[in-house]
């Protein structure tokens, strides 16, 4: 399958926070390379020699230069905006991110804005192949926990049609772990949460 990796900024003058971020999004096996910037004119500047996707910033990076960022984004509306909130910011700043998310929320919510857009955009970091129904029916079981066993008793298949079928979905998603497929379940609204 031809990987697409996708690549994500991260604006934050924090290590540790964008240390504790990276770790927690890389345990999942999505296919995303981060670049760390500690101002946004460094990233102007790597800009110009890769293509980013997605940036993850602190609005504090922005504040004084609202004019400055809001013309840089105009400029490259195919990069999706994510805003990293840790303490209080006015409304006015807030929208001119594509979105944003609390330090506080579950990655999962993190990793449904940055896949959301790259769905959106037909540039997700795998060709977008759909997944058959039997694949969502047995990505929906082992989501849920069950073994490969168990879920061919739930399917009346075999334990091999149900590891076929589960070889298939990593291939498509590009998603290796338990965790990451059950992430990727949720956002795509195979599972729910409850």
């Amino acid at each position: 399958m031809d990987k697409v990796r996708i690549n994500i900024a991260v604006i934050e003058p924090s290590t540790i926070l964008y240390e504790g971020l990276i770790t927690s999004i890389s345990k999942l096996e999505y296919n995303y390379s981060f670049y760390y910037f500690d101002s946004f004119n460094e990233m102007e500047l790597f800009y110009s020699k890769k293509e980013i996707t997605v940036v993850l910033i602190n609005p504090v990076m922005v504040q004084n230069r609202l004019n400055e960022f809001v013309k840089i984004k105009n400029q490259n509306t195919d990069i999706l905006w994510i805003g990293i909130i840790y303490s209080f910011f006015d409304n006015s700043t807030l929208k001119l991110f594509d979105d944003t998310f609390l330090i506080t929320d579950d990655i999962s919510i993190i990793i449904r804005k940055i896949n959301s857009h790259c769905n959106n955009n037909a540039t997700n970091s795998y060709k977008d192949e759909q997944l058959s129904k039997r694949e969502i029916e047995v990505l929906s079981y082992i989501a849920k926990g069950l073994s490969s066993k168990e879920t061919a008793d739930k399917l009346n298949i075999s334990i091999h049609t149900v590891n076929t079928h589960r070889k298939n979905i990593m291939e498509k998603t590009g998603i290796r772990s338990l965790a990451g497929l059950t992430i990727y379940a949720v956002s795509k609204g195979i599972i729910s949460l409850d």
